[in-house]
């Protein structure tokens, strides 16, 4: 739980059960990518990738870096607006370890924002409440740009006719997405002191039941909290460039799927990637390390029925797609986190 500092213990954010549940939803993962190979017809699918292009694979990995990077420097705005300073190169390596905590635990965010949290509350002189709400914000500034390169795609797809059955049901949940999360946010920071007095209610019967939580020290926290949202969000401008940065990584997000099918000399229009990246994206929802299974399930059936493309092509372009996107931003981010740790 917390120490005597007021910040979060590193066993917390990756305790034992993590660790169990994170090798159990890999192992399923794997289990759920074989099963899927075998359906569309690995055979095919491995010809096409003996055959890809290593010069655009490497692309594809350089973007997902310039992506990450650009990530971190929008985070940086929000962590100096928040009374965080830290230098930039500094900061990224941060950002890459913060990321292979997101891709590694299931649900994502839930693991690795109070991981990062806590290096920040570790590494600089903010509290935990501060770094968690600086972090917060700059990952609802990442979401942004989601909804509205799903919107460029969707119109690429209304001017060519080709909105299927499937991408509509898609179109529809990424509209609800973009109402709901913003209205969310909005409502929670309104009625900021009803949330507070509904989270004290829940935590008073635990505290009666073991002295590692307290009301009142909840009550504190989340005090802390808002107070930080409160003055990141005070500064307009940088919240503006901030947003911009985000926009820059959410395009290099998207292109290792355009890089992906040149090189296998399977091009996917660049328009229509600008939807299926955020499409697919909410697959990785499901409890799997970074949606492994599910998000190569979705690219290939967003493939398969927004293009005339076949399943083992679907799959061989989503294969290279993950292994630039995720499997390298991993890699990266597993060594930046052992840095971090060491460090810490």
């Amino acid at each position: 739980m917390t120490d005597a500092t007021g910040s979060v213990d590193l066993s917390d954010a990756f305790d034992r059960r993590t660790v169990v549940k994170i090798a159990v939803g890999f192992a399923v993962a794997v289990v759920l990518v074989y099963l899927l190979a075998v359906a569309v017809g690995w055979e095919r699918t491995l010809a096409q990738l003996r055959g890809a292009e290593l010069r655009w694979i490497a692309a594809g990995c350089l973007s997902t870096l310039f992506c990450l990077a650009a990530w971190g420097k929008a985070w940086q705005i929000v962590l100096r607006e928040g009374g965080i300073d830290v230098p930039y190169r500094k900061l990224v390596v941060t950002y890459f370890a913060a990321t292979f905590a997101n891709y590694v635990t299931p649900l994502g965010q839930a693991g690795g924002e109070p991981f990062i949290a806590y290096v920040l509350s570790k590494d600089t002189d903010a509290n935990y409440e501060q770094s968690l709400a600086s972090v917060v914000t700059a990952d609802l500034l990442n979401l942004l740009p989601f909804f509205n390169f799903a919107a460029v795609g969707l119109g690429y797809l209304l001017l060519g006719s080709q909105l299927t059955a499937t991408a509509a049901d898609l179109a529809v949940g990424l509209a609800a997405l973009a109402v709901g999360i913003p209205a969310l946010v909005v409502t929670g920071w309104q009625y900021r002191q009803r949330v507070e007095a509904l989270v004290l209610r829940l935590v008073d019967p635990l505290s009666r039941l073991t002295d590692r939580i307290s009301v009142e020290g909840v009550r504190a926290r989340i005090d802390r909290f808002y107070e930080s949202v409160g003055r990141i969000t005070s500064s307009p401008r940088a919240l503006l460039t901030a947003t911009g940065f985000a926009y820059v990584g959410w395009v290099f997000f998207a292109l290792p799927l355009y890089f992906s099918g040149l090189a296998l000399d399977l091009p996917v229009p660049l328009l229509l990637v600008f939807f299926v990246v955020p499409a697919s994206t909410l697959a990785g929802m499901v409890p799997t390390p970074g949606g492994l299974a599910a998000v190569e399930g979705a690219l290939v059936g967003l493939v398969v029925a927004l293009t005339a493309l076949s399943a083992a092509d679907g799959l061989a372009i989503a294969t290279v797609y993950r292994i630039a996107s995720y499997w390298f931003a991993l890699a990266v981010g597993g060594v930046a986190a052992l840095w971090v740790l060491a460090r810490v």
